[in-house]
């Protein structure tokens, strides 16, 4: 099986001083690797190709068949770290807790303990900011409209 320890420590010299980072790694028994990867100005194809190059050149076919794929984190994938609520202040966000609360709403801050919502209020009673925890948020996903 493919050591997940290497991977790791290919990708982090990869991703080191650049504003790209790793936001998933998974490997499967059958040797399917599965990256994706974020950047604090998103991510561009060329970014996913050389990546992939430096993951393939450190592992040796002959010892151990792979298959890899390295792809940017999507617009519909849930966010993960907190380097990615970050980078998504001022955009639409849908949240649902470990309690099972659902509010969407613009993220209009994002520290390192928690992240504020704002949800549309009405003229005369403004909505409240809402405050979660990280470790309180089950999901959370942009909103994409078009």
């Amino acid at each position: 099986m493919i050591d997940k320890l290497h991977v790791l420590s290919v990708i982090d010299d990869a991703l080191s001083g650049t504003d790209k980072f790793l936001v998933d790694l998974k490997i499967s028994t059958d040797n399917r690797i599965n990256v994706a990867i974020d950047g604090d100005n998103g991510i561009i194809i060329d970014d996913c190709v050389e990546l992939s190059r430096a993951i393939e050149n450190s592992l040796d076919r002959d010892a151990e068949d792979f298959e890899l794929n390295v792809a940017s984190a999507g617009l519909d994938s849930p966010l993960k770290l907190k380097r990615q609520y970050k980078k998504n202040v001022g955009q639409e966000l849908s949240v649902t807790t470990f309690d099972g609360e659902h509010v969407e709403g613009r993220l209009v801050e994002a520290d390192d303990e928690q992240i504020t919502i704002k949800q549309a209020g009405r003229k005369n009673a403004p909505a409240e900011p809402m405050h979660f925890a990280y470790g309180d948020i089950k999901t959370a996903k942009i909103i994409v409209k078009f």
